[in-house]
């Protein structure tokens, strides 16, 4: 009997993680290592700060060194520049883990004759690599080396040698670029010998910068071709796919409560599943009172109201959150949602989380984000941030504010197929007078009650009203109890004969 051939191993291309958040996600893995990638954009787009970070994370953190060479700024002004972000370029460099070259290229100095080459450079920069063994490097940017040459033949013969000596030297290498007209560079040249090509653009919607990135391409690998937005921000470059998780995240089957004995029974008397999502078309504080109660810590996005004012308004139901807040088991972020773009409400959100690491999370309301973009773009913001929480096991609970009409806000915010709960808490008119009602009107994987109950606010808390229905259905406050007292009298006088 034949013997089954052994199933072929497949190469994979070798590739140098940038340790950027998010980055390594989109390409699969990093920068192809010991090869060229062009990273091109308009002025602004954040070129040089990506490139900047890639090659100080992998000094840092994956024990490469680096060689950063500058042609527009001196070691001195890029040193102060990328202070900010969190970069200590002396520190590295007085250890030898980096690198700075500032190479001044000026017109008048270039002489466009036939002998022109690169030759000096290469001795230069081979010659700095070689003293810090460096592993990466920054080319920043490459318009600046060959901004006075006009002879197209030369400028592009040198250009083709320029990525051809990188590659023989083994490094992995960022060049940046400036864009040009239809093309991703100025000459058009350099993104057919790179490797690797990422595009970076910032664009301009109601009154907010948003900064995108794309890989356009990527030999010898797969990569994601999506544009995915990114942010600059003290602690670097984050990308943000729309989820790198897809629906493989864990599924507990622990309940906890929701701090509220009412919304329990309406959920089979045990309250919500652990990493779940819940959408409360209402106000909420209860679950954050159960989370710190139980010894766990909270996160609590506040859009519409200060920290002290969330802890004043809650007293008046029975719930003060002061001393979870002195003990640290409560932490409050309150702020304008129209302070920042969705992304940066993302990136902030999520830069908290990790930092604070709760076990529940409440974002209230979600139907504030609705003014900062479209449809489309506020359901990605949530998809990502709702995976970003199931992937840690944190439960979520997000409030919406139309109690009105609970159904055409969630529509405008687009979670429907995100949420694992929606409890609808919202106003109802009965005989010229509006009371409070509570329903579920889904929750998945468990049983829950089908039925619109009447709800007290006070200072024990939501408290639920039996149910009654009179002859025209559900009822609540005085017609409730104008009902309640015709049916006693009408009980009554049928005992009474």
């Amino acid at each position: 009997m034949a013997k089954a051939p052994k199933p072929r191993r497949i190469q994979t291309l070798s590739k140098a993680p940038t340790g950027i958040a998010g980055l390594d996600a989109v390409t699969q893995g990093g920068l192809p290592r010991g090869r060229p990638t062009l990273v091109s954009g308009r002025a602004g787009c954040g070129k040089t700060v990506l490139g900047l970070e890639f090659v100080v994370r992998g000094a840092v953190e994956f024990e490469e060194p680096g060689l950063i060479v500058s042609f527009e700024e001196s070691a001195e002004e890029l040193t102060a520049n990328v202070r900010s972000l969190g970069f200590d370029l002396d520190d590295l460099c007085a250890r030898k883990k980096l690198a700075v070259e500032f190479v001044s290229v000026e017109r008048h100095e270039i002489e466009e004759t036939g002998d022109y080459n690169l030759d000096g450079l290469f001795v230069r920069l081979g010659h700095a690599i070689d003293s810090l063994g460096a592993k990466r490097m920054l080319l920043d940017t490459i318009e600046a080396l060959f901004a006075g040459l006009t002879n197209l033949g030369i400028l592009r013969a040198e250009l083709r040698r320029l990525f051809r000596w990188l590659k023989s030297k083994g490094v992995t290498v960022v060049l940046t670029g400036e864009q040009g007209e239809g093309a991703f560079t100025r000459q058009g040249l350099e993104e057919y010998v790179s490797d690797c090509v990422i595009s970076l653009d910032v664009k301009l919607a109601h009154h907010v910068a948003t900064r995108t990135l794309r890989v356009v391409k990527y030999r010898g690998s797969s990569h994601s071709p999506d544009e995915y937005p990114f942010l600059i921000t003290d602690r670097g470059v984050t990308v943000m796919p729309i989820t790198s998780l897809g629906l493989a995240h864990e599924a507990s089957s622990e309940r906890i409560s929701s701090g509220s004995a009412a919304v329990d029974e309406l959920l089979g008397g045990k309250g919500f599943f652990r990493g779940s999502t819940v959408l409360v078309s209402g106000a909420a504080a209860h679950l954050a009172n159960s989370a710190c109660k139980r010894g766990e810590k909270c996160m609590y996005f506040a859009f519409e109201e200060s920290p002290q004012q969330l802890i004043r308004n809650m007293r008046s139901i029975g719930i003060d959150l002061a001393p979870f807040v002195k003990k640290g088991l409560l932490r409050v972020e309150a702020t304008r949602p129209s302070l920042f773009g969705l992304e940066s409400h993302l990136a902030a959100s999520l830069n908290a989380v990790n930092e604070f690491d709760p076990a529940v999370v409440i974002v209230d309301p979600i139907t504030d984000f609705v003014s900062l973009g479209s449809t489309y773009e506020v359901r990605s913001m949530m998809t990502r941030l709702v995976d970003h929480l199931k992937s840690r096991g944190i439960t979520a609970l997000m409030t919406s504010l139309d109690s009105t009409n609970a159904s055409k806000s969630e529509e405008e915010v687009g979670v429907s197929s995100l949420i694992d709960t929606w409890i609808v808490a919202e106003l109802v008119e009965v005989a010229g007078e509006r009371n409070r009602a509570i329903s579920v009107l889904k929750s998945r994987g468990m049983p829950h009650s089908n039925q619109i109950r009447e709800f007290l606010l006070g200072p024990r808390g939501l408290e639920l009203v039996p149910v009654y229905r009179g002859p025209g259905g559900f009822l609540s406050g005085s017609a409730r109890r104008a009902q309640q007292t015709a049916d006693d009298a009408t009980s009554s006088t049928g005992n009474g004969s």
